[in-house]
This record gives C-alpha cells, sequence and structure tokens, in this order.
C-alpha cells in the first residue's frame, strides 16, 4: 500500500472547505477576522495585489471557519484593473488552501429595475477585456476548461441564500441572477456601449470579473460574485453621468451589508468539501502529450495541475 503523501492540489489534500474573499472597490479589510495573519507570498506568476490576510470567521454554531482575504486593488487602491495580477492573486489564494472563492465587486447598472444599492449575485459573464493574462497555461502545456456556466453553482446559491435574509430586512433588492459585462476601464464606459451592452442583454457591468472567474476556474477553486449596484452608468440619460465621487457613496453604504453576507455565508457553508465540492474542471481538460511538456512548465503548474500530471 501506498504512504506517499498526497499532491497539495488533490482531492485528498483540498477536503477541508476554507473561505476566500477578494475585496473590492470599497472593501479592503475584513475587520471580522479572528487570529489573524498577514501572508506575504511569492507565486511563478508574479507578485499579488498585497499581503493576503489569513484567520478565521465566526460562525453560529459550530468552529469558526478558515478564511482568506485581499484586497483586488491593493492597499490604497493602486492598481487599475488591467494592472491587476490576477494570476498571482488566484495562485496565491491557492497556495493558502482556500476551496471556495467569493468576488466582491462594485459594478454599474444596465437595467432600470437595478437601482442603486441592489445587490446581484451574476451567473453569467460577456468578456470584453483585452490584453490580460487569462490562463495559468501556455508554454508548452494545454488546457481547454468548460465555462458555460461561469459560476459554481453550488457555491452561488449559497451566497444567494445568504444574502436574501440581509436584503429583506433593508429597503434594497436582491437580484438572484444576472448577466455582467466585464469591460477593460479604467474609463467608463461610452452611452453606445452603454446601451450595446443593454441589447445584448447585460445586466450589470464591472472590470474585473474576468480573467478572475476563468482563473478560478483553472485552479479548480469554486468561484462566484457577490455584485453591489453604484450607479446606472451611464445610458440612462435621466439620471447624471457616472461621477467617481457618486460611486464612493453608495459604495460605501454598500460595504457594511457586503460584510452581512459574508458572515451569514459564512454559517451557510459546511466545514467539509464533500458537501460542497471545488469544481474537477481540469479532469479531461489537460490535452498535450504529457512527454512534450518542459520541465520549467511541469513546475510552475505544479499547484494548478500538477496532481493531473505526477502519474503521466
Amino acid at each position: 500500500m501506498s504512504t506517499s503523501k498526497p499532491h497539495p492540489a488533490s482531492p485528498e489534500a483540498r477536503s477541508e472547505l476554507v473561505l476566500g474573499v477578494v475585496g473590492g472597490s470599497g472593501l479592503y479589510v475584513m475587520d471580522e477576522l479572528e487570529q489573524v495573519e498577514r501572508v506575504s507570498l511569492e507565486t511563478p506568476f508574479g507578485e499579488p495585489s498585497a499581503a493576503f490576510v489569513v484567520g478565521k470567521l465566526p460562525r453560529r454554531d459550530g468552529p469558526p471557519l478558515r478564511a482568506v482575504f485581499l484586497p483586488r486593488h491593493g492597499p490604497g487602491h493602486i492598481l487599475l484593473p488591467g494592472e491587476i495580477d490576477y494570476r498571482a492573486n488566484i495562485h496565491g489564494f491557492k497556495q493558502l488552501g482556500v476551496t471556495h472563492l467569493l468576488s466582491a465587486s462594485a459594478v454599474g447598472s444596465l437595467q432600470a429595475d437595478i437601482a442603486p444599492g441592489h445587490i446581484v449575485i451574476p451567473d453569467q459573464l460577456i468578456d470584453r477585456t483585452k490584453g490580460r493574462a487569462s490562463s495559468f497555461f501556455g508554454n508548452g502545456c494545454v488546457a481547454h476548461i468548460q465555462f458555460g456556466d461561469p459560476f459554481d453553482q453550488g457555491f452561488r446559491q449559497l451566497v444567494t441564500d445568504a444574502a436574501a435574509p440581509i436584503l429583506a430586512a433593508s429597503d434594497q433588492q436582491l437580484h438572484r441572477r444576472g448577466t455582467m459585462v466585464v469591460m477593460e476601464g479604467p474609463a467608463f464606459s461610452t452611452r453606445a456601449e452603454s446601451e450595446l451592452y443593454r441589447r445584448w442583454g447585460g445586466d450589470i457591468i464591472g472590470m474585473t470579473a474576468l480573467p478572475e472567474a476563468k482563473l478560478a476556474r483553472e485552479a479548480e477553486i469554486a468561484y462566484a460574485v457577490l455584485a453591489t449596484s453604484t450607479d446606472y452608468d451611464c445610458w440612462h440619460q435621466s439620471e447624471e453621468e457616472v461621477s467617481v465621487d457618486a460611486v464612493v457613496a453608495i459604495m460605501q453604504a454598500n460595504v457594511a451589508r457586503v460584510r452581512q453576507i459574508v458572515l451569514e455565508l459564512v454559517n451557510l457553508l459546511p466545514t467539509s468539501c464533500a458537501q460542497l465540492p471545488w469544481p474537477r474542471s481540469l479532469a479531461g481538460a489537460l490535452i498535450t502529450d504529457p512527454a512534450k511538456i518542459p520541465a520549467v512548465t511541469r513546475e510552475r503548474l505544479d499547484l494548478i495541475a500538477g496532481h493531473y500530471l505526477r502519474d503521466r
């Protein structure tokens, strides 16, 4: 019988559910974390946005849940959406054992019924970014993941369940699904672009969910977005055009609700991944002849795909 240690990316090594939270505009700290440790990491793909904050979040019933927080834009909001090293961030979350990652994102609304202050749990994405590294693969190793449903459905449902009672107690509304357009930024849309996205069926628009969602899927991390609407973009001509001051004001009001939702989510999450599995998205996705993968690429991809390549 083999006594070899399981690969760190394998199901055997990732059985404990660990929640990651990546904070977008307005959510730069998570004061609710207990037993906090700040962890600076190096990754094969660059430098993460900031030091990760590792700790535990309290639960109503049972022991606290291990959690990891990262401010996506860095301390003091210093990184443009296009400057963020998404690969380094996602790799760092996986290094720290994260199995389920929640993205808190401020977005613009493309539909009249999604008013500023409303929360949307999107179920689809449209990618309008450009020039961003969107895959861990390449350099001699090719993989094609399934991405038809870009968010993990089980995890997304629990995020929705956590948000529902929080929103019901306020004067804001929860939208249980929606299509998020992800633009390059940092400028906001033109009116023509905004109208185009509305005709495409877009409900909200943001700047960071891609390539984040694709990379999380490649890293076999369950991913969902908790999107807070801050404005009507520029299509709604009866409203003032988007301004940073207006966005920040709504965003600050939303942050308290986002924190409440995260704490309620922790109460709903199981402690074991057997009850809420992370995606096995690389099973059947690797297409390259293993004998052709360069050693340096194998090493770089070890935490991402090493459990599939180990015996090949």
